[in-house]
């Protein structure tokens, strides 16, 4: 005949229930125990006896398992900032470490603080060095060849910008030669005008006797007269008064 099920109730004998509590929290002790080295579980186990006693395990520490159950009881949006701050502070720590990679790398191109590289460091030390150079020389040598296409564009320019101003100026060398051709003809044609009219007297046959006399008669001198003609015209006004 097999053991009946037990009712689960209180124990109203005090002596059958604290016997009964030492049996069974031993055996929950055990328990944990078993369930952590057998499953490489994180076990932590608090009892309090009804007189207060504590009884607890912990596989790893009960206040480390403690503070682990209470970081994930929190709610999850100070969860996830506990994680963005964890995550920050890793993402920190790497930039500050290819930082400073970064900065003994440079002071070993500057040629500083070769003392702890070893044979086949400064090896490829060299030859990065001797790859930059190239590529440094390739892009001057490239920059200066842009330099002479944009040199010699300018230089094409010019020359045709020359060659516009050259004949600008000979087309206006030539309109200027030709107006002063047709001016030059023009002044001989009215030149000759001038000089062959039959009714323009000869400016150069003027008399030169005065002509107009107001207040006198005019004095003829005698031709038998020794008095020459010029002194007779200058002294002829005064003789008209005279008279």
């Amino acid at each position: 005949m097999g053991r009946g099920r037990v009712e689960l109730k209180r124990i109203e004998n005090k002596i059958n229930r604290q016997v009964t509590f030492s049996k069974r929290r031993n055996g929950l002790l055990k328990k944990a125990y078993e369930l952590s080295v057998l499953c490489d579980a994180e076990v932590a186990l608090i009892v309090f006896s009804s007189r207060g006693k504590l009884y607890e395990f912990g596989s790893a520490g009960i206040s480390k398992t403690l503070e682990r159950y209470q970081r994930c009881c929190f709610t999850p949006q100070d969860n996830s900032v506990e994680r963005e701050t964890q995550n920050w502070y890793h993402e920190v720590t790497k930039l500050k470490a290819k930082y400073e990679a970064l900065q003994r790398t440079q002071r070993h191109l500057l040629g500083e603080d070769l003392g702890p590289l070893s044979v086949k460091e400064l090896q490829n030390l060299e030859k990065q060095l001797e790859g930059a150079l190239a590529t440094a020389r390739q892009r001057k040598t490239q920059i200066m060849i842009e330099q002479m296409e944009d040199l010699r564009k300018k230089e094409r320019q010019l020359s045709d910008l020359n060659k516009q101003l050259k004949f600008k100026l000979e087309a206006e060398g030539q309109s200027l030669k030709t107006i002063q051709g047709l001016w030059n003809s023009g002044a001989t044609a009215g030149s000759s005008n001038f000089l062959m009219h039959p009714n323009h007297p000869n400016p150069m046959d003027c008399d030169p006797e005065p002509i107009l006399q107001i207040g006198y008669h005019p004095y003829v001198q005698a031709e038998s007269s020794s008095v020459p003609r010029t002194m007779a015209a200058e002294t002829n006004f005064i003789q008209g008064w005279v008279l």
